[in-house]
């Protein structure tokens, strides 16, 4: 039998394993995310150029504070794949307009998992950066879903799907 001192700790133990897989995963969507904002910006037209480099810093940016993040939590941070499955082609400027706001939905709701598995102030950070993502969606696409990070769950989608599609280093 456990002491309660002993409950607490294995109690804390299991909260920050799953805090530091929702940041593994949060930190695997925006290696994701910065791929394929490479790509939105290879075919963006030039009327929404600025919007993907604002996009692509962004992620870079969250990218490197989920590093520290892991970090913090004595974890290693998980490396970028080489390359990532698209979830489908992207020959033109409409595709690539499809492809942020694909991007921008994965992420949120890995964000939206941190939220739920963060504490303090990474809770408050990751709830800003699933709010980020979900506004750049809304701009990409032209409208919004009511729960940010949940909608792709309600299509019965069991896991976070913001890593993309997965590392791909063959396919091009």
């Amino acid at each position: 039998m456990l002491t309660k001192a002993e409950h607490t700790g294995a109690t804390e133990d299991g909260a920050r394993g799953a805090e530091l897989r929702a940041l593994q995963a949060a930190l695997a969507a925006e290696h994701a995310a910065v791929y394929g904002y490479g790509v939105v910006g290879g075919r963006i037209g030039e009327d929404r150029r600025k919007e993907a480099r604002e996009g692509y810093d962004a992620h870079r940016a969250r990218r490197d504070e989920l590093r520290r993040g892991v970090r913090d939590l004595g974890g290693t941070p998980q490396a970028a794949a080489a390359a990532y499955e698209l979830p489908f082609a992207v020959p033109d400027a409409a595709a690539a307009v499809r492809l942020a706001a694909e991007l921008e939905d994965r992420v949120a709701a890995v964000y939206a998992d941190l939220v739920r598995d963060g504490a303090g102030a990474r809770r408050r950070d990751a709830a800003g950066a699933l709010r980020e993502a979900a506004v750049r969606a809304v701009r990409w696409r032209g409208s919004g879903v009511a729960f940010p990070g949940l909608a792709e769950r309600a299509g019965g989608a069991g896991t976070p799907s913001g890593a993309a599609h997965g590392a791909a280093a063959d396919r091009h």
